[in-house]
């Protein structure tokens, strides 16, 4: 799809494809509710629009909202589109599918820039300030059976998010993969990941992983579980060269 993407707006590139991709393998009811975080210009919600889904997204950046709303009145699409951090804005409310591009690069700052485009993918020294926050929210946005997709770099922990969901009382596991070669931003900081210890030295390329997350669904008493399918880790995606990070 093609979107409007003014400046300071996250534009689309390796990590989205890896997760729209795996949306697409997702089943989704018909009038499903559905909320995308950290939207940016609403691509995944208006692919969740466009499967008849009741779509919600949220950005904390104005312009991200803006953007969001433009792209999906231009699709024909009816996106909810609210400004607030994270789950904020939808406080109380349920999702049968949650996804989500945090901004999860490994950063010198220890906190996350309030203005400029690395907002969209500045996350702290580990990469983890924003991520550490969805996984603990995961659990309160999800319904029974619902699901979490979440994307991140491997430099950004992902045992530490399967680790973080699972606590939560959610099953997680990965189930995509790609192999991808730096960014002009990850290439600068290239030298600064191999100081500390986030990639063996001489690494210029990272993995994109997207975790499956359930929220399952409580047994009661007298009643059989209804048996679910066990998360497999998917098929490494093809590889794509361009990345803008």
């Amino acid at each position: 799809m093609r979107m409007i993407r003014p400046p300071g707006v996250y534009a689309p590139q390796g990590d989205t494809l890896l997760l729209l991709e795996t949306l697409a393998r997702e089943r989704l009811e018909r009038g499903a509710r559905t909320l995308d975080l950290c939207t940016g210009t609403g691509i995944l919600a208006i692919a969740a629009a466009r499967r008849g889904a009741r779509a919600t997204a949220s950005d904390i950046a104005a312009t991200a909202v803006t953007t969001a709303r433009c792209n999906a009145r231009l699709r024909g699409c009816r996106v909810r589109v609210l400004r607030g951090d994270l789950a904020a804005p939808v406080a109380g409310e349920r999702f049968d599918l949650v996804t989500a591009n945090p901004p999860y690069v490994p950063a010198p700052s220890q906190e996350p820039p309030r203005a400029g485009p690395e907002r969209a993918w500045d996350a702290g020294p580990d990469g983890r300030l924003l991520l550490d926050r969805i996984c603990g929210a995961a659990p309160l946005v999800l319904a029974p059976s619902g699901v979490l997709l979440l994307v991140q770099s491997s430099l950004s922990g992902i045992a530490a998010t399967l680790a973080a969901l699972r606590a939560g009382g959610l099953r997680a596991g990965v189930v995509a993969r790609r192999e991808q070669p730096y960014g002009p931003v990850m290439t600068a900081r290239a030298v600064w990941f191999e100081r500390r210890g986030l990639v063996p030295p001489g690494t210029r390329s990272e993995q994109l992983v997207v975790v499956r997350a359930v929220r399952m669904p409580r047994r009661h008493p007298g009643r059989r579980p209804v048996p679910v399918a066990e998360d497999r880790p998917g098929p490494a995606a093809p590889h794509r060269p361009r990345e803008a990070r």
